[in-house]
Parts: C-alpha cells; structure tokens; sequence
C-alpha cells in the first residue's frame, strides 16, 4: 500500500511492465535510498489486470531466518497449511496454475534462499511471474535485470524556467514533500534555484530528497541548502572508494541525524534493537531512560515530523518503523555506545511479557485484539526465539516463550512455524523432567498429529508422559487430556478422545489459567460425539461452549464450533435453525480472520442443503474443499472423512448426474473465501471487476461495517457507538451505495475477502 503519492518514474515504469511481459523474472536493483521499493509497488498497481489471481507483496526486510521463506510466501498468500508437506512443495503445487504476480521486496540479505525459491516456482509454476528488488541481482537464468537510477535533476549552473523545473523528477519529488510538511509551501521563482541545487547535490536519490523537504518544518530552503554545502565540503575528503552516490546518501542520512537533539539521536539509535515494526508501549519499555519515560511520546513524534520513523495505522493501534536503510544506520550508531547487550535484554524480556498476556487472554474480550498485535509482531518474536535458542542459558525462557505462543499459532494456523519453534529448542534443550520442557513436548505432539504425522506424534506423547510421569504435575493434567483427546480423535478413536477431553474438561475446571483447555476440549468432545453420531450431547458441548466461551467473548472458538451445533439441530430436523448456527459462525470466523472456522461452517451447510437443494450442496461442497486444500491437516480430513460428507456427495451426485455435480463443484471450489460467504448468506457472488478496496470507506464506515459483520441492527449500532438509530441507518446505508451492495450480509462477505487478500493491489 503506498502511504504517499508516486512521483515521476514514467520511462521506468514503461520499461519494466514491457521487461515483465516478455521475462518472468524482473529485478529491480540499485542502492538503498534509490527508490526500488517504491518502483516495484507501481509497477505492480499497473500491471494487475494482466494476473487474474492477483499481485502480491512479500516484504522480505524483516525476515533473517532463510528457512523460513517459503512459510512467509505461503502467509501472504492466505495459506495457511497444516499438513507436514514441506513448505516450498506446497507453494509450488498451489501456485501451479495460477496467473499471479510475486513481488519480492527487498532480497539481498536473502540471495541464496530467495534465488532457491524463485528458481522451483518459475520451473513448476509457468503462470506466476516474480518482480523481485534487491541491491544485486539473483544471478537466475532468464533473469531481466533493470538497474533503478537515480531521478532527473537539473544543471545547477544552468537557468531554468519555473516551468520548465517542476518536470524534473526530482523537483517534483521535493515540491510534493516539502508541500506534505508544510502546505503553504510553494516554489517560486525566488526559491527555484535553492531547491535545483538540492536535488542536484542530493543525486536525485529519492530517500535524502524526502528527508531535506523534511526540514522544511524547522528551516527554510536556503538554510537546508547551506548546510547541505558544509556538510558536502565536509565529505568530499572522505573515502574516494566509495560510489559517489553512496557518499551522498550516507551524508544525507549523516545530516539528518545531526539535525537531530541528543534524546532523537539517543532513541533512534536505540530502535535499531527491533526487528520490525513497533507500538508505542514497547519503545517506553525497551527505549525510555528509566527518568525520561514521559518524555519519550515527543521524541517518537519529532522524529515522525523529521520522516525518520514512518508511521502506520494498523487496526485500532498505531505502529511505527524505521526505514530498513535507517535501522542498518542505527544499527551502526548503537553498536558503539554498550547499550546493545542491554536493550536487547529489555526487548527479550517485555516480548516474553507480552506473550505470557496475551496467553492469559486468548479466551477473553481482548482475543481478537491479541491475535491481531501478534501477527504484526511476528519478526519481533522470531527475533527474541532465535536469541533464546542461541544462548544455552536462555532455552528454558525460549521453551516458556513458545509454550505460551501455543494459542496463537493454534488460533492463526500457523502450526508449521510452531512446530519449527518447538523442534528447535526441544532439540538443543536438555531431555530434563522440567515442567516447560515437558509442555512443549505436549504441544510439539500435537502439532505433529495435527499436521498428520501421527506416528511422531505418538512418539513426541510417550516422552512427554514419561517426564510428567516423573514431575508429578497435577497442573499439567488439562494439557495432557487435551493433546490426547485430539490425538485419538486423529487415529479415528472417537470414544478414548470423549475419555480424554473429560479428564482435561475436569482438570481445567480446578486449574488456574486452564480456560483455553476447557474450551478446546469441549471443542474436541462435540467433534467426538459428532463422529459417533450422538446429536444430543454434540449439541450439550455447543451450548456448553458458548455459555462459557461466548460469556467471555471467545470469536475463534465459538465461531469454530458452529459445524457441532448445526449438525446437532440438523439431526433433529430443525433446518432452520440449523442455518441460524450457521450463520453465526460464518460471521464469527469471519470477524476472526479464521478461514478454518468458515470452511467448517460451509461443510455443514453443505451436508444441511443436499436433500433439498443438491445444487446449492455441490457448491458448497467445492468452496470447503478449496478451504481444505489451501488449510490441509488431519482436522480437514477428519471432516472430510466423515459419512456426512460422502452421504451428502452423493446425494447430490444422484440429483444431478455426474456432469453437472462436478461443474457445480468446480464453480464452488473456484470462489474466493468472500465469494464462498455471500453464497452461504444466499447471495450472489457480486460481478466481476474491481473489488471495492477498505480505504472506499470512512473511519466511522469502516468502523460500522465491522459491527454490521457482527450482526448488530441498527438500534443496536447506535447504542454501541452513541449515535442515533436514524444515524446509523444513514451510514449502513452510505456503506452500501459506496460498495455497490444491496444487502448488510454483502458488506460481511466482503470484509472476509478484505481480510483475506494479504497482497497490496489483489
């Protein structure tokens, strides 16, 4: 998404779509600060409507971790898969049709991994192509490479026209700036020549341009010039090694930082720590001088006013982040000062902090919420595990740290990263009866069962029982009935998961903290009456769940085990009712981002409709395969592998004959996930063209539009948000027109896809 108006670059832009169209791997090179990133996202905005299946950004700058790759690609693009298939074959068997644009951004840290990847999809996938930026080339076959120059800039020694100056890139770059920082600003044939000799002193690299119009706040063009032409007189004695161009970016970057009080130098330095993007609490409790706390908030805010930090609105927080160019030279500036070893226990520490909260609220009104911060989180997190990992002393904190980041990853789906976590620090740790290490191994077997290693599974259980065996740890017993019901449910042992999902059920009942395991548990019960085909108590544990989880504002969960309750009312003949369950829990799993919970959702729905509407079943049948095929893992499987689901194939394959059962099924397995909803809603998949994008509302609407998804009428938006029942049917319904929807359940359908289109322009 870009945050500022894209300037210039038309030559650049033409070149590379025409590169992109014969070649199907572009890269854009050159230095930092050259404006590559920027290039790539526009060239991507204007090639779209070539890749059917969308354009796609993958931002690379804050992954280290090379084995991680293929995980992250797979995240973007909303697969998130259980199954223990290897990463990079998954990507490659779902991309293999696809007419799909990658852009990697930011490459260079990870040549030989990003160049491994890119090579398998572009032998197996011949549909997707890939534009790629990096400050060198891959160095693949068939590789285009364009090296990204610097932008126009004027002769400094030659007159020119006002006119004539503001159709140089630059200049127009600057003007753009300096107008954003300060909006009475214009040039004049009295400033002119000030503002030519920027550009041209500053090379045309767009990032030292943005900074200089930057300083417009504080100083004036001929100010910002005359210290630019110290500074240079300063550098040119400096190292004749060095490109030009780099001398130049570095004593922008150089300049700015000495514009800058001791307290900004001090902070700036000091973010260097993080590995991604931040909030504010975490600067004030890794960053702040113990005595200067309360000044920190004006700090953070100077150095967004000088473009140091970028600011970004994620949900209902706000985060910031330094340029990857400006964290490497903060970097450079903490590494001196002894603070390092320091602050980066500060981050380890407050990161561990906040998982342990955000474990103590998974099930709780702050769960989505939760969920959301941890998924912007997530280079951070990385960061303080492989640290954890790297130091022996620290493995029993690593251990506690991934134990508690189990609901997350549960809850996200992001089971193969767990189990990397867990495998990676069970393998270095010792093989100690420890009540984390015992934890882990818990969890790394249910990981392994779910993901349809069952045989590790049970391995990776027996250890674990064996330490717990030895610890004799009663607070364990929730954990251990949960990770054995769902393992016997795995194995088709329905009637050993119902003995062991009581016993966690029992045991988290006397348990502090144990409310994740008394949720999931009778989660994993209903399953298991589902399976044996007993409607009365499936429906008992439904209920059960919702009276607890619901009460205290689970979404994941409740949203989850809508497949329980509706199964239970269908056995009993009450479609009506049925379908009520349903839609609810589409509009919970929507809320949560849980494509898992949406696709069990319309497995029921399916089975409910086969009698009566076996076309509609058929539809639907192929919108949950495609769920399963993009989610994979036993618990898809186990659903599948249901008679409800082979009773309702062929019920519906006898109404309709083969043929038509299968074009049917093809059409459903073709529709997105927002797509997929709308039909469950009995509504039409809206035509195609261009997807209305969130940034078509308002604050307020979008705000509405969230609620709506809940379900809230009218008299109850405006009880939510202090306004009247009149008001808010006026902004449901400017929602509407804005979108080009008839219908409240369209809205909800279409923040599903919202949520699910990772990419920037999909």
């Amino acid at each position: 998404m870009e945050l500022t108006s894209f300037v210039g670059r038309r030559h650049e832009v033409a070149e590379a779509k025409k590169m992109l169209s014969t070649s199907r791997l572009v890269t854009l090179t050159g230095p930092g600060g050259v404006g590559k990133t920027r290039l790539a996202l526009r060239i991507a905005t204007d090639s779209r409507r070539a890749f059917t299946d969308g354009v796609w950004l993958i931002e690379l700058g804050e992954l280290t971790d090379p084995e991680l790759l293929p995980s992250v690609v797979l995240d973007v693009l909303g697969l998130k898969n259980q199954s223990a298939e290897a990463p990079l074959i998954l990507l490659a068997d779902y991309l293999a049709e696809k007419r799909l644009l990658l852009v990697l951004d930011n490459c260079e840290h990870l040549l030989e991994s990003v160049a491994a990847l890119t090579d398998t999809l572009l032998r197996t996938c011949p549909r997707t192509r890939i534009l790629a930026t990096s400050r060198e080339p891959l160095r693949l076959s068939g590789e285009a490479v364009m090296r990204v120059p610097p932008m126009q800039t004027p002769d400094p020694h030659r007159e020119s026209s006002l006119r004539g100056l503001t159709s140089y890139e630059s200049v127009a770059l600057f003007v753009q700036r300096a107008v954003a920082a300060v909006p009475t600003f214009e040039l004049t044939e009295d400033n002119q020549v000030a503002v030519a000799q920027i550009c041209a002193r500053l090379d045309g690299l767009p990032l030292p341009i943005e900074l200089a119009a930057a300083r417009l706040r504080v100083m004036s063009v001929y100010q910002i010039l005359d210290r630019m032409t110290d500074r240079y007189r300063l550098l040119t004695g400096g190292s004749r090694a060095a490109p030009a161009r780099q001398k130049t970016l570095r004593w922008s970057i150089d300049w700015s930082y000495e514009l800058c009080t001791p307290q900004e130098q001090r902070l700036w330095a000091r973010l260097a720590v993080f590995a991604c993007s931040f909030e504010l609490d975490a600067v004030e409790a890794i960053c702040a001088d113990d005595d200067r706390g309360g000044d920190l908030l004006d700090i953070v805010t100077s150095l967004v006013d000088k473009s140091i930090l970028v600011r970004e609105e994620a949900g209902d927080a706000v985060r910031y982040r330094l340029l990857d160019i400006l964290r490497e030279y903060a970097d450079e500036k903490l590494q001196p000062t002894g603070e390092y070893a320091y602050l980066c226990r500060r981050f380890q520490d407050w990161y561990q902090q906040l998982i342990l909260r955000a474990a103590t609220e998974t099930i709780s009104p702050r769960q989505l919420h939760w969920l959301h911060r941890l998924d912007q989180e997530q280079p951070n997190l990385r960061a303080v595990l492989q640290f954890f990992l790297s130091e022996s002393d620290k493995l029993d904190a690593g251990l506690r740290m991934a134990v508690g980041l189990f609901p997350f990853w549960l809850s996200r789906g992001y089971l193969r990263e767990g189990r990397l976590w867990l495998d990676r620090l069970l393998d270095v740790a010792a093989d100690e009866p420890s009540a984390d290490f015992t934890k882990a191994l818990y969890l790394a077997s249910l990981f392994a069962g779910v993901q349809g290693d069952t045989t590790q599974g049970l391995v990776l259980l027996a250890r674990a029982d064996s330490l717990w065996d030895r610890l004799g740890d009663s607070s364990m017993r929730a954990l251990q009935g949960y990770v054995r019901g769902f393992l016997a449910l795995y194995n088709s042992d329905s009637e050993s998961a119902v003995t062991h999902f009581e016993e966690a059920i029992g045991a988290a009942q006397e348990t502090e903290g144990g409310i994740f395991f008394h949720v999931g548990s009778l989660l994993g019960k209903g399953l298991s009456y589902m399976s044996l085909g007993d409607a009365p108590k499936a429906r008992d544990c439904h209920e059960r769940m919702l009276a607890l989880a619901g009460t205290l504002g689970d979404v994941v969960y409740c949203g989850r085990s809508a497949i329980i309750g509706a199964w239970a009312w269908w056995c009993d003949d009450d479609l009506t009712q049925a379908r009520a369950v349903i839609e609810e829990g589409i509009r919970k799993s929507a809320r949560a981002d849980d494509s898992f919970g949406i696709g069990c959702s319309l497995e029921a729905l399916a089975w409910i409709e086969a009698r009566q509407n076996p076309e509609r079943a058929a539809v639907l049948l192929g919108a949950a395969a495609g769920i399963w095929r993009e989610v994979g893992g036993t618990m898809a499987s186990h659903l599948t592998l249901l008679r409800y689901h082979g009773d309702c194939e062929q019920q519906a394959r006898r109404a309709l004959g083969d043929r038509q059962f299968e074009e049917k099924f093809r059409h459903g397995d073709a529709l997105s996930v927002g797509d997929a909803a709308r039909y469950a809603f009995d509504e039409q998949p809206v035509p195609v063209g261009p997807t209305p994008e969130v940034s078509t509302l308002s604050r307020r609407e979008r705000e509405v539009a969230e609620l709506v998804t809940e379900g809230l009428t009218n008299r109850e938006l405006a009880a939510k948000l202090f306004i009247s029942p009149r008001t808010a049917q006026g902004h449901v319904e400017r929602i509407l027109s804005k979108l080009g929807y008839t219908s409240r359940a369209q809205i909800a359908a279409w923040l599903i896809e919202q949520r699910h289109q990772q990419g920037p322009d999909r």
